[in-house]
């Protein structure tokens, strides 16, 4: 393991670059997708996954075997989180229509609509991501979505399938990576196009989804997860190093980086490390993720929360003294995690707050996943006569202005007509 300090700029152009070398790639697969749909899928299915379904979508018989797999207590874990996130996300509902009387004769207003169509995306491979179902599901459903699909790859781990119907999850479909993208944008024999894309992925499905968001709308990008953890003398490198090893895990190019005022922090870390991660299960993926991390050392925490805010996290983990000062110096981060007991896998699971997050810097464009993604909104005006006379000068003396006469017309005939 090389446990370094590492350069801002090199850190941030490595978290970027890898999108970029696997475009022609995925280029190919959509349009392999768009051309042959189903056909398609089944073939990649047999060639990336090892296996090929009998047809894509999964039917309800085997929905329903997924429970013989799955102890109940798993099954109650899940139920609990699914709770404890309703609640959460309930809680950024907004009224389908509010009005406000913003002056005599004119009431303004929003109305939001719930999009119709939705489709999540949960990866495969080397883990079972029954919680990112959750999360992406969840706030959907209480956006009030009509229809929910999940795409995940072949073969489907049971919790996934529990989680789908513990959240409500309308179809599963057995396709992954970026030919499921193409799938839920262009449509096939099997799954209708939806609205919207959301759902973390690997660096194909993040390329997917950022070359076809001009024809369907995503979330944002969220690829290879990745944490920053800001910390001083103060903080305990056991649990530092417990959480760079958790997100270490998850895939070979997630990454870790430590920002710290201690040289003395950073080594004891290192130390951490190496211990945590000779015990740990996925060594492998660990390792090789640990080639991409490292940390920094910084003089204070002004300079602490600037390199934070140029990185802008996916997780932003937060263990200092004076937690309270630096969080208000922190513009850019998807999920940010404060004091020593607020592990990031706490996010993960169980606090109710949503773990699909914006990666790679999007943080400084992109708010994580939430209620609001699934709704789209329609401004609205009621104008009266009083309200139109209060407004109508301002309209017409611009209108004009502008050359168009035909506009300020509009307004100019009806202050002419009596009020009847």
């Amino acid at each position: 393991m090389n446990w370094s300090p590492v350069d801002l700029e090199d850190w941030l152009a490595r978290q970027k670059s890898t999108l970029d070398e696997v475009r022609s790639s995925v280029e190919s697969i959509i349009s392999e997708v768009r051309d042959r749909k189903d056909s398609a899928l089944l073939d990649y299915a047999e060639k990336f996954d090892g296996i090929r379904p009998a047809c894509v979508r999964m039917s309800n018989a085997d929905r329903d075997a997924a429970y013989e797999h799955v102890s109940p207590d798993i099954t109650e874990a899940l139920s609990e989180a699914y709770a404890r996130i309703s609640r959460f996300h309930e809680l950024q509902r907004r009224d389908d229509i509010w009005l406000s009387s913003t002056e005599p004769g004119i009431s303004l207003g929003v109305k939001t609509t719930p999009l119709s169509r939705v489709g999540i995306y949960v990866p495969g491979g080397r883990a079972s991501y029954s919680s990112t179902v959750l999360m992406c599901a969840v706030p959907a459903k209480v956006a009030g979505v009509e229809k929910v699909i999940c795409c995940t790859p072949p073969p489907v781990n049971p919790l996934t399938v529990i989680a789908c119907d513990i959240a409500d999850v309308d179809d599963i479909y057995l396709t992954g990576g970026a030919q499921a993208i193409a799938a839920m944008t262009y449509g096939t024999e099997s799954i209708e196009p939806v609205e919207k894309i959301v759902g973390p992925g690997n660096r194909y499905v993040t390329t997917a989804k950022t070359i076809l968001r001009n024809t369907v709308e995503i979330d944002f990008p969220a690829g290879p997860s990745e944490i920053a953890i800001i910390a001083d003398e103060s903080a305990r490198p056991d649990y530092i190093a417990a959480d760079i090893i958790a997100q270490s895990e998850h895939d070979p190019l997630s990454a870790s980086l430590l920002i710290t005022t201690s040289a003395g922090m950073a080594e004891k870390v290192g130390e951490w490390i190496v211990k945590l991660s000779e015990e740990a299960d996925r060594k492998e993926i660990i390792n090789e993720s640990l080639i991409r991390s490292g940390y920094m050392l910084v003089k204070d925490m002004n300079e602490a929360a600037s390199a934070s805010n140029c990185i802008a996290p996916e997780h932003l983990a937060i263990q200092v003294q004076d937690s309270l000062s630096l969080i208000g110096k922190i513009r850019n981060a998807g999920s940010i995690f404060v004091g020593p007991y607020a592990a990031v896998a706490c996010g993960d699971y169980a606090t109710g707050t949503n773990h699909v997050l914006p990666t790679a810097g999007n943080a400084k464009f992109f708010s994580g996943l939430n209620v609001a993604h699934f709704t789209k909104t329609s401004t609205i005006q009621i104008i009266e006569k009083e309200g139109l006379e209060q407004i109508g000068d301002i309209v017409e003396t611009i209108a004009d202005a502008e050359g168009l006469t035909a506009h300020a017309n509009s307004v100019r005939i009806r202050r002419k007509t009596p009020t009847s």
